[in-house]
């Protein structure tokens, strides 16, 4: 391994990664780094749970998402346990599907069957949370060595730090632009009811928690009609 090389690349992603626009931006330049720059990545993809449901983000090919559900629907899997967290463990692998593996049995035997050869799951965590898990996956038994790990465990602790980077961005972005459309609303009814400030943002809430409509969507929708 060429850990100099290694680590210019991951100087390079990691400017890049701030430079992206965008979270899924941000999540594809994430994959597409797995499988330059890991050693045996075929394809790679970000799993998050949301309580037992597993989505799946910037896959790089079609069995990411197929080995994904595959865990969802048997509860079990490398992946599918980095991202839980388990047990303070924060990479999983896999060495050869064509071995037995006890600890992930049905999933080893449906991973085979999606052509699958051995994989890696790594923990996307900073401080303050866990955003899911990075998978590296080989359609070739024994692809990755410690070698392949070391790698993948770098580059996984960049990309957590992107991720929530632009995770956060695009949160207080979507705050903003929330905060502007209720307060154009709140405009509108003021002007065509003949309210003050708090009347206006009163009738607003008291709409969305009679309907159990978001106020957001409340508020958008008096800007796009002129009123309720």
């Amino acid at each position: 391994m060429d850990w100099r090389g290694f680590a210019q690349e991951m100087a390079s992603m990691a400017r890049s990664l701030l430079a992206q626009t965008s979270v899924t931006d941000t999540l594809r330049s994430i994959t597409s780094a797995a499988t330059e720059l890991v050693e045996g990545c075929d394809a790679a993809g970000i799993l998050v749970l949301r309580g037992l449901t597993v989505e799946t983000l910037a896959p790089t090919d079609q069995v990411v998402v197929e080995s994904d559900r595959l865990q969802e629907r048997l509860r079990e899997g490398p992946c599918f346990d980095a991202a839980r967290g388990r047990a303070g463990e924060h990479v999983f692998r896999i060495f050869d599907f064509t071995a037995g593996q006890p600890r992930w049995a049905a999933f080893t035997s449906g991973a085979r069957d999606l052509g699958l050869g051995s994989m890696m799951g790594f923990l996307l965590y900073t401080e303050d949370e866990d955003l899911g898990a990075l998978n590296c996956y080989s359609r070739s038994p024994g692809a990755f060595t410690e070698i392949s790990e070391t790698a993948g465990w770098l580059l996984a602790s960049h990309a957590a730090v992107a991720f929530s980077s632009a995770r956060t961005h695009a949160q207080m972005q979507q705050a903003v632009a929330t905060r502007h459309t209720i307060g154009e609303a709140m405009g509108i009814l003021m002007g065509s009811r003949g309210l003050t400030e708090d009347q206006a943002f009163a009738v607003l809430r008291r709409y969305s928690q009679e309907r159990n409509v978001k106020l957001r969507e409340v508020a958008r929708q008096v800007c796009e009609r002129g009123d309720l």
